[in-house]
């Protein structure tokens, strides 16, 4: 039944539209643009920190998917998380069930929120880069041989190449940002669904 994927086809879906993008972008020669203006590498440093948080948030989906399926099962398998949830609230008095509960809320959200940490953290990669580029830019100047024809070139060319820096990790950390961030909401989603059908499911268990 596809309809029992519909997480992971919706993260599938996101990340291969995001993908085609990405290959145009190296078809239009933009990779390699960004690779031979950033001499800092920090833009290389930031897609290497999305790919981790996007196999990440590819693992967490697989599991509330799993869940989600285990759920819609009249038996869930005995050996899984939803199993040994749904006995936890069995066993515990009627006082404590809404305590068990808050509990697993907590400790899915805790799992997704990490994704979101490293979404968040592409954007602050960035915002370093920008720093960096300028700084780069910046020690290139020297008041002092302003006045030198020999010497502005060499300043000019410092200045781009710092500004090339702070631009582009720029503009790298804001759109992996955004690609992370929309498959975390997938994930959030997944999460929240998750969390309110093993709740409900678990009621309906214990009573």
């Amino acid at each position: 039944m596809h309809h029992r994927y519909l997480l992971i086809y919706r993260f599938l879906l996101v990340n291969m539209v995001a993908a085609a993008g990405l290959a145009m972008a190296w078809v239009h020669g933009w990779i390699d643009r960004v690779l031979a203006s950033d001499s800092s590498r920090i833009s290389v440093l930031i897609f290497a920190v999305f790919l981790v948080g996007l196999t990440l948030c590819a693992w967490r989906i697989i599991q509330i998917s799993d869940g989600l399926n285990d759920l819609k099962r009249a038996q869930p398998a005995k050996n899984g998380r939803v199993a040994a949830y749904l006995a936890t609230l069995t066993r515990v008095p009627e006082a404590r069930r809404p305590v068990v509960a808050e509990g697993l809320k907590a400790k899915l959200y805790a799992r997704a929120s990490n994704v979101r940490y490293i979404a968040d953290s592409l954007v602050l990669l960035g915002l370093i880069g920008t720093v960096v580029g300028f700084i780069v830019a910046l020690s290139g100047v020297d008041q002092n041989r302003v006045a030198d024809v020999s010497a502005v070139g060499p300043m000019v060319a410092q200045l781009l190449d710092g500004m090339a820096i702070a631009l582009w990790t720029t503009l790298v950390g804001s759109i992996l940002h955004i690609w992370l961030r929309l498959n975390y909401q997938i994930l959030a989603g997944g999460t929240v669904t998750l969390v309110a059908d093993l709740v409900a499911r678990g009621e309906g268990d214990a009573v």
